[in-house]
């Protein structure tokens, strides 16, 4: 076998000098050069051989050499190159028995075969990134076992580089398998792939053997071009590879040797094989490969336009080789321009071309391949709404039963056409492909067929979002049918309920606006209604405007002056307390009185006065608000019912707190005590659940109260019970609030890391939310540090 000469202490003395004195750090000049970190390393080092003149040249360039000094660098690399043994053997001799037992031509020695058919392909100058996957491909050959000759499977979707990054790995790694490196394109693409059998032949003629002994059967040349590399260090470049059966008879069983795959397929079924499965570019790595393809000067002068342009490229390598390769052959071009044109949705795939090199072609490969049904659910998963969907989601728009669509997902994934989520059941289309797959629908499906497909879709997700929003409604009772379009896999219970809402709510609310759009009001009634419980749990969702404004104009549509009291309501509170917007959260309630008024509806009337009264706290006029809620208790009292019970628990608290916050905190503390005494009172069939929050919210009144009135150990304990009953419930923007309450009664106790923390946890909680309170938060905890300066900072707002 043939070995070279280290690369010693000479080359690697004088890289490492260039280097230093050029001020880089091994990574940067690594990244600059598109060498991997370890393998720069090995060769200051001298534990390399010689690199390759093409990895010398890029080194140089990098450095920014001057014609002599790169001249020298080349002459002290050219040494601790390997070169062949020195066999002169034009062709085998007869005598080697082959795999199959019959007699067969004797092959090359190791290191050989100087010229074949399988040349590696050109590396690219240009490359850019990949170190990490890179550094990983060098340690397996570090380590490599010849009992177990490593193969490692690049997979990705179309797009990402794969064939760029094996032939730059192989190239990079070339030194180290000095018997030989072929590449092979098994055409993985193409309606009839190259077969293994083919494959097979050329392999074993590449490695020096005549066409007349080579085997008939692929199983005897399998064995052959397994005893063929068990003796040679020898890189294999199976590129584009279909399926896991082409691959399995190309593959060494044993010697030293790497085989890289290529695929868009991730080649599940292959055994014991290292993964390298490519991500999309970073920001500043999609910029740097156009820098390196239309030069830094273009990207300085306009270095917004190009992270622009590498965002409207979606990251993804190929589309912005396209992209710059476009500029690149009109330097007159701007930056800008091209952005603004991929800024056109309908535009940005007839932009993204160079001359061949088409992102649209790259993707109607692989789409071409797929079945009937796979390419149906990939185009129709372009309809669904929101940045991903679940297979339910692709199933209905397919109109295909669950299980064949979460194949047919499946499939999508392994063909690197859909990105699964890492956690949960749900996928996600890159950007352009997500453009790529809308093209298809409009091409392949009629309007009607869209048509069909959004309204079977949106029906079924309005059943189902409003049949989990009424298991928190107080009067729903378990096992009450629900009107879930498929109540096997219904969500049970809140902790579902709640997940299936948050996970599809981008998807349900397309569907009420839609279903608005198409005049299906009761359906769009129905769910708005259904969600006003769960409202309550996720204050922070501004979405809630949306909602019950669609129930508002349904309503009208109706002529439901009842209905559309009550909505007119709902839209109130929703602009009041998710978009803090008092001016018309205050003409709303107003308007939803006159209805109220309108209908004689006394539970109606009650929730406009109380709502009317929170916009005009919000608004600053606090003694008109107390005036309101006076008169919205007076509406609401004595009633037996759950609607006008709850309404008049709200209605009490409101107005305790605006006491308070006036000055009179023993008036609100007397007010909350009736409150909390209400909440005790049964009401008959009715779970003690939603009495239980109600009680919570009394008693973190109650607490605040007493710390209104300076009774700092009595305000402790109601407020506890309040975080702890809002934090079981899983009601962040009700626990939050109280914990900061509770954290404020601390500091005034005196107990300083003990209201540390709890401001601290509170602080953070309601910055997540977007919650006001989260600036008294920071101001009490920047009262602690006066207190005590060397305390860990916790943050401002």
């Amino acid at each position: 076998m043939g070995t070279g000469t280290p690369a010693g202490g000479a080359f690697g003395a004088h890289l490492r000098a260039l280097r230093t004195g050029a001020g880089l750090s091994q990574e940067e000049l690594a990244h600059s050069a598109g060498v991997s970190v370890r393998g720069l390393s090995d060769l200051e080092r001298g534990r390399s051989r010689g690199p390759q003149r093409r990895t010398v040249q890029a080194l140089a360039a990098a450095l920014r050499l001057d014609p002599a000094a790169a001249r020298e660098l080349e002459r002290l690399a050219s040494p601790g190159r390997p070169r062949p043994a020195g066999a002169k053997t034009a062709r085998p001799t007869a005598g080697t028995v082959g795999a199959s037992g019959a007699t067969a031509s004797k092959p090359r020695p190791a290191g050989a075969v100087a010229h074949h058919t399988l040349a590696l392909p050109r590396d690219l100058s240009d490359f850019t990134a990949r170190g990490p996957a890179l550094d990983r491909l060098l340690a397996l050959v570090e380590d490599l076992d010849p009992a177990r000759p490593p193969v490692a499977v690049v997979c990705g979707q179309p797009g990402l580089g794969k064939t760029s990054f094996a032939v730059h790995a192989a190239h990079v790694l070339a030194p180290h398998f000095p018997d030989g490196q072929f590449a092979l394109d098994l055409r993985g693409m193409d309606p009839r792939p190259v077969a293994p059998r083919d494959a097979l032949a050329r392999l074993l003629r590449a490695s020096g053997l005549p066409e007349d002994a080579v085997p008939a059967d692929t199983e005897d040349r399998a064995g052959l071009l397994r005893s063929v590399l068990r003796e040679r260090r020898v890189l294999l470049l199976l590129d584009n590879a279909a399926d896991e059966e082409q691959v399995r008879p190309l593959l060494p069983g044993h010697g030293p040797s790497l085989t890289l795959v290529t695929s868009r397929h991730t080649l599940a079924g292959l055994e014991a094989v290292h993964r390298t499965e490519l991500a999309l570019l970073r920001r500043e790595e999609a910029v740097e490969l156009l820098t390196r393809i239309i030069g830094p000067e273009r990207v300085l002068r306009e270095a917004q336009a190009a992270r622009d342009l590498a965002d409207l490229c979606g990251h993804l390598p190929l589309a912005v080789r396209i992209a710059a390769q476009r500029l690149a052959s009109r330097p007159g071009e701007s930056i800008a321009k091209l952005a603004t044109r991929l800024a056109a949705q309908d535009d940005r795939l007839d932009a993204l071309r160079a001359g061949s090199l088409q992102i649209r072609a790259a993707f109607d490969l692989s789409y071409r391949q797929l079945g009937e049904h796979t390419r149906t659910v990939f185009r129709r998963a372009a309809l669904a709404s929101g940045p991903d969907f679940s297979p339910e989601t692709a199933a209905l728009l397919a109109g295909l039963p669950p299980r064949r669509a979460a194949r047919c997902l499946q499939d999508l994934a392994d063909a690197g056409l859909l990105q699964p989520h890492p956690t949960s059941d749900r996928y996600r289309f890159h950007d352009l492909l997500g453009l790529f797959a809308a093209e298809q629908a409009a091409e392949e499906d009629t309007p009607a067929d869209i048509t069909a497909a959004r309204t079977r879709t949106d029906t079924w997700m309005l059943r189902r979002a409003a049949a989990a929003a009424q298991l928190f409604n107080p009067d729903h009772r378990p096992g009450d049918p629900c009107g879930d379009p498929d109540p096997a896999t219904a969500p049970a219970g809140h902790e579902q309920a709640h997940t299936w809402l948050d996970a599809e709510r981008a998807q349900w609310l397309a569907a009420l606006h839609r279903a608005h759009a198409a005049g299906r009001h009761r359906q769009v009634l129905d769910t708005a209604e259904a969600m006003h419980w769960f409202s309550d749990r996720v204050l922070h969702w501004e979405l809630w405007a949306e909602v019950f404004r669609r129930g508002v104009d349904s309503a009208r549509a109706l002529d439901s002056r009842h209905e559309e009291a009550v909505h007119l309501n709902y839209l109130s509170w929703a602009q009041d307390t998710c978009l803090h917007d008092h001016t018309t959260a205050l003409t709303t309630a107003r308007t939803a009185l006159e209805a109220a008024r309108a209908v004689d509806d006394r539970l109606q009337t009650g929730w406009a006065l109380n709502y009317a009264a929170t916009a005009l706290i919000g608004l600053g006029r606090t003694e008109e608000a107390i005036a309101h809620l006076h008169r919205a208790a007076d509406s609401l009292g004595g009633g037996s019912d759950t609607q006008s019970r709850f309404a008049e628990l709200s209605t009490l608290n409101t107005l305790g707190r605006h006491l308070r916050q006036t000055g009179r905190a023993a008036e609100a503390l007397a007010v909350h005590r009736r409150s909390e005494a209400l909440c005790r009172e049964d009401l008959p069939g009715q779970p003690h659940e939603l009495l239980g929050l109600y009680l919570a919210s009394a008693r973190q009144h109650i607490g605040n109260d007493l710390a209104a009135l300076h009774r700092w150990n009595e305000a402790e304990a109601p407020l506890r019970h309040a975080v702890t009953r809002f934090e079981t419930a899983q009601m962040p923007a009700w626990s939050e609030t109280a914990r900061l309450d509770l954290g404020i009664t601390l500091r005034h106790l005196g107990r300083t890391e003990e209201a540390r923390e709890t401001l601290t946890a509170a602080h953070a909680n309601l910055s997540r939310l977007n919650n006001p309170r989260r600036l008294e938060a920071a101001d009490h905890l920047r009262a602690l540090e006066v207190l005590d300066p060397a305390a860990p900072h916790a943050g401002t707002a």
